[in-house]
């Protein structure tokens, strides 16, 4: 489905001296602010996302974190700080998108661009998404420009395992410091795509039906309990007192002196240390990978569960966060037409953390859409889900799935200074983003897209 999605205003700046600092407006123009020391936006209407709305609030940001949140009574304002205007505006923290392909992908139609699974196994656990991220990439700077600030890059989903995540800013100098957190999870999928290999009839290395597919899963995460079991007996063997391996007839050190990288990579995820992502979408397949993932005791993210509605009590009762997207789907030929867009409604209803992704799963699609990330939200607001909830699933309950709750997804004292500034309501395509910050930095608001068009836009 196509979307159409609304102009970006650019931004200038009218400077002026004032006795508790600079005083700077945000209108229509050519450039943005570029501050890093204190900020102090006031006057704006605030979607603190943990605690209400503030009407007529002012944030101080400073050292790169948000110092103070409130209303202008209880927030003193630093006399060196830059203040800008944000009265009839709306001030939000940067939103999140949980399930991008980001800086994997730049044009869909051409390979070369695309690094999304690796094809030559199923089961990549210490594939690392960190060694292929792209930060220069056009994407970030137009998915920034709708007030997205974060978000998780995971690989595309043609594999059952398919490497570990990371955690990105939209915003730095360089990959490192976007890379905010590496290995952040495991994306692993179960259903029909993975089956593309081998084919119906035989003659692959890959298996080529659920069954299959499940067997590999669980025989990786037998093998992986198996070989630390080795290398914890090799660690003792190394502290045993000289001529123990003698008397027990043991072979000696180097048992298991070989690294299993594969292996290795499985182990922080079954001591439940780190989400597994499963990415999965009918209701038979969810039951099906819920029954290995609870014998491992994996600590468990469904993602999408598309075509789910009728095991929604079920998975409740799993009591796991669950990541819903794209909403923009069809249904099936025996569901409901809004079946798939009531279904964050139908979870939340049920007591369901829940995060809302942008679009495409696991394809180039996975990073052209993240733009779009708000405007799924209000979609789902449209089929029912609490505005507040929808403003959460982009937020706060993404930062908190993945690990980052203390640092992102709400106006709170200590939290990153990743903030927006808008001229209305965040899940209106109504609405233009004049200014976003990261960590107090303020970005460029310009994109390839607003360089063409002013560019073929002069007289």
């Amino acid at each position: 489905m196509r979307y159409q999605t609304h102009s970006i205003l650019l931004l200038a700046l009218a400077a002026a001296t004032v006795l508790c600092g600079s005083n700077i407006a945000l209108a229509a123009g050519p450039t943005s602010v570029h501050q890093t020391g204190t900020i102090a936006i006031v006057g704006g209407k605030l979607l603190t996302v943990s605690h209400g709305v503030i009407e007529n609030g002012t944030v101080i940001i400073q050292y790169g974190r948000i110092q103070a949140v409130g209303d202008p009574s209880s927030v003193k304002i630093p006399t060196d700080a830059t203040i800008i205007d944000a009265k009839g505006l709306t001030v939000y923290p940067g939103l999140i998108d949980p399930d991008t392909t980001l800086g994997l992908t730049e044009v869909a139609a051409d390979e070369e661009s695309n690094d999304l699974s690796e094809p030559s196994d199923e089961i990549m656990p210490h594939m690392h998404v960190a060694d292929a991220f792209h930060a220069e990439t056009e994407l970030i700077p137009v998915a920034r420009l709708n007030g997205v600030t974060n978000a998780v890059v995971a690989p595309g989903t043609a594999d059952s395992i398919a490497g570990q995540d990371i955690f990105i800013q939209l915003g730095g100098e360089n990959r490192d410091e976007m890379i905010v957190g590496r290995d952040v999870a495991l994306a692993m999928n179960y259903g029909a795509e993975q089956r593309r290999r081998g084919g119906r009839g035989g003659g692959g290395s890959f298996p080529s039906t659920r069954m299959g597919l499940i067997t590999q899963l669980r025989q990786s995460l037998l093998d992986a309990q198996h070989y630390e079991a080795e290398q914890k007996a090799a660690e003792k063997k190394t502290d045993a007192k000289p001529g123990d391996d003698a008397k027990s007839g043991d072979k000696g050190p180097g048992k298991s002196d070989k690294r299993d990288l594969k292996l290795e990579a499985l182990l922080p995820y079954l001591h439940g240390e780190k989400p597994v992502v499963i990415g999965v979408y009918e209701g038979y397949d969810i039951e099906s990978i819920m029954k290995v993932a609870q014998e491992f005791h994996l600590k468990v993210i469904l993602n999408h569960v598309t075509h789910s509605q009728e095991v929604l009590d079920e998975i409740a009762a799993y009591k796991v966060p669950v990541i819903v997207g794209p909403i923009y789907d069809f249904p099936r030929a025996d569901e409901r037409y809004d079946a798939v867009y009531t279904l964050p409604a139908e979870l939340a209803k049920r007591g369901i953390k829940i995060a809302i992704s942008s679009g495409e799963a696991g394809g180039p699609g996975g990073a052209h859409t993240v733009r779009n990330l708000p405007y799924s939200a209000g979609f789902a607001v449209a089929y029912g889900l609490p505005y507040d909830e929808a403003l959460k699933a982009i937020t706060l309950n993404v930062a908190e799935m993945f690990g980052f709750g203390d640092k992102l997804g709400s106006l709170d004292v200590g939290k990153l200074g990743n903030v927006v500034i808008a001229n209305g309501d965040p899940l209106d395509v109504r609405t233009d983003v004049k200014q976003v910050f990261i960590e107090g930095v303020s970005q460029p608001m310009v994109s390839r897209q607003t360089k063409l068009r002013d560019e073929y836009s002069k007289p």
